[in-house]
């Protein structure tokens, strides 16, 4: 089933929260080693990506319940798989390996589902950016070069791509040189890959792109200081299957710049955002209905294309969502003036 195919027709869910699912299991240091990793020199726990490998069962289960929740697309669990965050436990060398795991449990998911369902490989912003120093006496001092993270994220694309992840989500951007960053490692990838039989071609019929940002505050800006017409022109060359927004507002909050990009955007656009703001412990309490809402609000304005929840949000939020959205029509792509 064509993904582009099914857009026209309805609003597409995709899925909630990893993290705060991984959470309920109130998982031990040794259930994140597992058998494998039990001697393992430094603490991994807090290390979601690596459940992939020693906890498969419990990724593939998440999965499935948003699944039954009503998710059309769910996301690997490969927010941080990279080279350079794994760094944090001395484990870039399983960068590879945990993108084939992660999205082996997606597929895993959809086959026990039994429904169709489309497998996005989650590729995160990276814990540097090249847009800003991280030492304030020193602006100019960059801790990633533009190189490293092209490979780090070529790397990962290779894992996704050949473990058969249909679509790319380059995920909540806040700085968007390290979004470009990936966008040219995807492109160098699949140019490297033309001639491989085994590797699909990149755009519609293949491997879809998808792009969501992150506004950090009131402000309107990403972190590293862009609007958002700024960051939608910068990421549009990848000819995306979408752009959209998630991360660090509540529905509520992100209300207006989804209307912003549904007027701006020459694709699909995509918004899942937090079950709220987070409260004074860093939880969120948003209830489910209220979340449903907020998105059948802004799918009856014709905003969306693509809905779901990022931080805090549960399979109920993901269910309410999709009990919302289910019978109104899609947003329609708007027919913008050509740039001369």
């Amino acid at each position: 089933m064509s993904i582009r195919d099914e857009l026209k027709k309805r609003i597409l869910i995709i899925d909630g929260a990893m993290g705060t699912m991984i959470q309920r299991y109130k998982l031990t240091e040794a259930d994140y080693r597992g058998e494998r990793f039990k001697d393992w020199p430094s603490d991994v726990k807090g290390n979601n990506d690596l459940l992939s490998i020693t906890q498969p069962q419990i990724i593939t289960e998440i999965h499935k319940q948003y699944l039954d929740a009503g998710a059309d697309i769910i996301e690997t669990n490969t927010f941080s798989a990279t080279t350079i965050a794994m760094a944090d436990y001395d484990m870039q060398s399983l960068a590879h390996e945990l993108n084939v795991a992660s999205v082996k449990c997606a597929k895993e998911a959809i086959k026990q589902s039994g429904k169709t369902a489309w497998v996005a490989g989650a590729i995160g912003p990276l814990n540097k950016t090249l847009s800003l120093s991280p030492d304030v006496n020193n602006p100019g001092f960059r801790a990633v070069t533009f190189d490293e993270v092209v490979a780090a994220y070529y790397e990962q694309i290779d894992g996704l791509v050949s473990a058969g992840a249909d679509i790319l989500l380059i995920e909540t951007i806040f700085d968007t040189l390290n979004a470009k960053g990936a966008i040219f490692a995807i492109k160098k990838y699949f140019r490297d890959n033309a001639n491989n039989p085994a590797i699909p071609k990149l755009g519609e019929g293949g491997v879809e792109i998808m792009i969501s940002g992150t506004i950090t505050d009131a402000s309107g800006r990403t972190l590293s200081g862009q609007t958002l017409e700024a960051f939608y022109t910068s990421v549009a060359h990848a000819n995306p299957l979408s752009v959209g927004l998630n991360c660090a507002l509540g529905a509520k909050e992100m209300r207006q710049y989804i209307a912003e990009l549904s007027q701006i955007a020459g694709c699909y656009v995509s918004a899942y955002p937090n079950a709220g703001l987070p409260n004074a412990m860093g939880e969120y309490d948003e209830d489910p209905s209220d979340t449903g809402h907020y998105l059948e609000d802004w799918a009856k304005e014709g905003f969306v294309n693509i809905v779901g929840g990022c931080c805090g949000t549960t399979p109920d939020h993901i269910k309410h969502i999709a009990d919302n959205v289910n019978t109104i029509t899609p947003r329609q792509i708007p027919v913008l003036d050509a740039v001369l």
